[in-house]
């Protein structure tokens, strides 16, 4: 491998990111393939130093959790149950692995994932930007279908009226042998 090559493509770790309690996480033996340890070795450096994972970088699935993501990987084959309930590890806790996991190719894909991570997030940014910018358009122009068909109807209104010939005003002189008249008429 050159390189140029990354050891990580950035489709393999964005196939693998879970979104559980609100939050984007890797479970424990994708990122243990991800590292190319095993999954118990990853947990075990993990405990080791277990002041460095609070619960918002790192947390254990609950059993409910744990059957609903065996759900969503339909029917799992011989080896991928879980024997021990997964342990998820968020943004945050995959950057703190880079300090567990010292590697050549722990530093690797830390710095993939993070690039994904930023990636994502950025990706959500603008999402977000796009929804905000439709929410204030839509409401920009919800009266203006009112405002519209005010001014056709009164469009229509002055179009549809006679013209009502008006009193004339002022002073009128009449030719050939007509009287003619002051003021108004």
């Amino acid at each position: 491998m050159n390189d140029k090559t990354p050891l990580i493509q950035p489709e393999q770790i964005e196939q693998v990111i879970l979104r559980i309690r609100g939050q984007r996480v890797l479970l424990d033996r994708d990122l243990a393939a991800l590292y190319g340890v095993t999954t118990g070795n990853l947990n075990k450096a993990a405990q080791r130093n277990a002041e460095r994972f609070p619960p918002d970088f790192m947390f254990q699935l609950t059993v409910d959790e744990a059957e609903a993501l065996r759900f969503h990987f339909g029917s799992l084959k011989r080896g991928l149950h879980f024997k021990y309930l997964p342990r998820v590890f968020t943004q945050e806790g995959v950057a703190m692995l880079s300090s567990v996991l010292r590697s050549p190719r722990a530093v690797q894909v830390n710095i993939a994932i993070m690039r994904v991570f930023v990636r994502l997030r950025a990706s959500l940014a603008l999402h977000k930007d796009l929804a905000h910018k439709l929410t204030e358009l839509e409401r920009k122009i919800e009266g203006h279908d009112t405002s519209i068909r005010t001014l056709f109807d009164a469009i229509r209104e002055l179009a549809a009226q006679p013209a009502k010939p008006g009193r004339e005003i002022g002073f009128h002189i009449k030719e050939n042998n007509v009287p003619y008249r002051v003021g108004r008429k």
